[in-house]
């Protein structure tokens, strides 16, 4: 194939994920919230039907959700998330793909059409980005790896999206937006989740 989905995951360790979210419900219950993002983030992504890959942040794992018969699997290179992203799309464009797209592990919000939506923007225009509303971005899609976009942001921040866009300008390249959706980061994110805990 010459699309590829690539998405971002944390490893599910005891404190070191949602730790903002962490900061006001505990380790246990954000490691709870996280476990049922990765779950969801794993349906949708095995409903597009293109080629996949799950990049993991700590340790490349065999055994999980992730089947190495439907993801390939890698581990996440760089010192800031930028480094990370733009190594990830260097890495599938080098083994030849011509339209790919990352997710995160973020956002319930985001189903299989909008990620199938954004494959076929991209045979027509040469970005497409998922707007958040927190002001980062939950999806991003190229033809081309254009590392400027991972270069000089300050990540995990509101100015993420706007910068991003400073750069298209500046790059004069055409893009189209997806709908804004919301990730899940800190407690009042929850709100539209109320059974999130229950599961």
């Amino acid at each position: 194939m010459k699309n590829i989905l690539m998405v971002f995951v944390k490893n599910p360790i005891l404190g070191k994920v949602k730790t903002r979210l962490a900061y006001t419900i505990g380790d246990e219950k954000a490691l709870k919230v996280y476990k049922n993002l990765l779950e969801h983030t794993h349906k949708i992504a095995n409903q597009v039907q293109v080629d996949k890959a799950v990049f993991y942040s700590d340790y490349i794992d065999e055994d999980d959700i992730w089947k190495k018969s439907d993801f390939q699997k890698f581990l996440q290179k760089g010192d800031n998330l930028g480094d990370k992203m733009s190594n990830a799309f260097a890495e599938t464009f080098n083994m030849g793909y011509i339209s790919v797209v990352i997710i995160g592990s973020d956002c319930f919000d985001l189903n299989e059409d909008i990620i199938t939506d954004a494959f076929k923007i991209l045979e027509e225009t040469e970005i497409v980005l998922g707007p958040a509303k927190d002001g980062g971005y939950y999806l991003f899609g190229m033809q081309k790896h254009y590392k400027q976009f991972f270069e000089n942001k300050t990540w995990s921040n509101e100015n993420v999206l706007s910068d991003t866009l400073k750069d298209l300008s500046n790059l004069k390249l055409t893009f189209k937006l997806l709908p804004i959706l919301s990730d899940v980061d800190k407690e009042e994110d929850l709100i539209n989740y109320p059974n999130i805990l229950n599961q």
